[in-house]
């Protein structure tokens, strides 16, 4: 299958320049300006294919941002190769934009002054809808994100959850087989969050349209996510599969116990105890040292049992150990190649 996004040995380097300061400073400037190199984005490499949906993710200032503005034609790289459904991006960015929906949690697309309804009307003139095909979209999404409560409501007048439904909306009135999504949920509440995940599901499942999401919300990846690839200093630190990604790295597990009575200490082999509340207790234990059905009838055989519960280590702690990992990595090449 051909990929609808190819990215091979991408970077991109800023400068970042150091002034002298006060008046001669000034003038110093103009002749003898010292800059240090920042590889934002450094090596990277990855193809992405139709109908994938697929999370971006890692820490602030690790590179996400800046490859989702090489992918849709902000920025020029330094190097590398980008085709974006066989477009250059930013060689060929008036035409190739035709193509593409984007999504900016922290800005939007949309006309602030004008009522819903006008905005949405202009995007059907700018990407050069053909009416039927225009109806047919707003029809389906003002029914799917309940549009029509503030269709002529002033876009400034618009709550944060409301714009982004509109923004969804006017990304894909002209039917892109590619959206970006960056931080759509950002700052949203519990309801208004499960309906922006439950249209982008639509959205990929029924249109197959193809979807790189960045997000600082895991329960995005979780709910949305079967890859995920994860950047951290501009590097590419884990490519593959959301469960692939958990049985590696979300190795923990843990067992929550409500004991008949108080016990002391209810030692258990190949688990420890991380909390201890009267008869509650939390063991942890690692997936591939024991299983938990060998430590529940452990525990039976010993103890009397009123409930029990077994859970997985949360996806956010697993990601903040990968993150963790590559820091003490960097830190220790940094240490061994003080030069580089």
């Amino acid at each position: 299958m051909s990929s609808i996004i190819h990215v091979q040995d991408l970077v991109k380097t800023f400068k970042i320049y150091h002034d002298h300061k006060g008046y001669l400073g000034a003038i110093r400037n103009l002749f003898d300006r010292k800059y240090d190199l920042v590889h934002a984005v450094d090596q990277i490499n990855f193809d992405i294919h139709p109908g994938e949906l697929v999370g971006y993710i890692g820490p602030n200032g690790a590179g996400k941002s800046t490859t989702i503005k090489m992918l849709t034609g902000l920025l020029v790289p330094t190097s590398g190769e980008v085709r974006v459904n066989g477009y250059i991006p930013w060689k060929e960015r008036k035409t190739y934009v035709k193509h593409i929906g984007a999504v900016f949690g922290q800005r939007t697309t949309l006309w602030w002054d004008l009522p819903l309804s006008d905005s949405l009307t202009l995007l059907q003139h700018i990407y050069e809808i053909p009416d039927p095909l225009y109806k047919k979209n707003l029809a389906m999404f003002r029914e799917i994100l309940e549009l029509d409560a503030f269709m002529n409501t002033p876009v400034r007048s618009l709550s944060l959850g409301q714009r982004m439904r509109a923004d969804l909306c006017a990304a894909m009135l002209h039917d892109p087989k590619l959206v970006f999504l960056d931080e759509p949920t950002i700052g949203l509440d519990v309801v208004a969050k499960e309906r922006i995940r439950e249209f982008i599901q639509f959205i990929n499942r029924e249109r197959g349209t193809t979807i790189l999401l960045t997000t600082h919300d895991i329960a995005d990846v979780a709910k949305l996510c079967e890859r995920v690839m994860i950047i951290d200093h501009g590097k590419i630190v884990f490519d593959g599969k959301l469960d692939h990604l958990l049985r590696t790295y979300g190795g923990r597990r843990f067992l929550s116990v409500q004991f008949a009575e108080i016990y002391p200490e209810p030692v258990l082999e190949n688990a420890d105890i991380i909390k201890m509340e009267g008869n509650n207790v939390v063991y942890s234990f690692m997936r591939d040292t024991v299983s938990a059905s060998h430590l529940i009838h452990k525990l039976s055989e010993s103890y009397r049992i009123a409930d029990l519960e077994v859970n997985d280590q949360p996806i956010e702690d697993t990601i903040r150990e990968i993150y963790e990992k590559q820091l003490l990595y960097n830190h220790n090449h940094d240490k061994k190649n003080p030069a580089s």
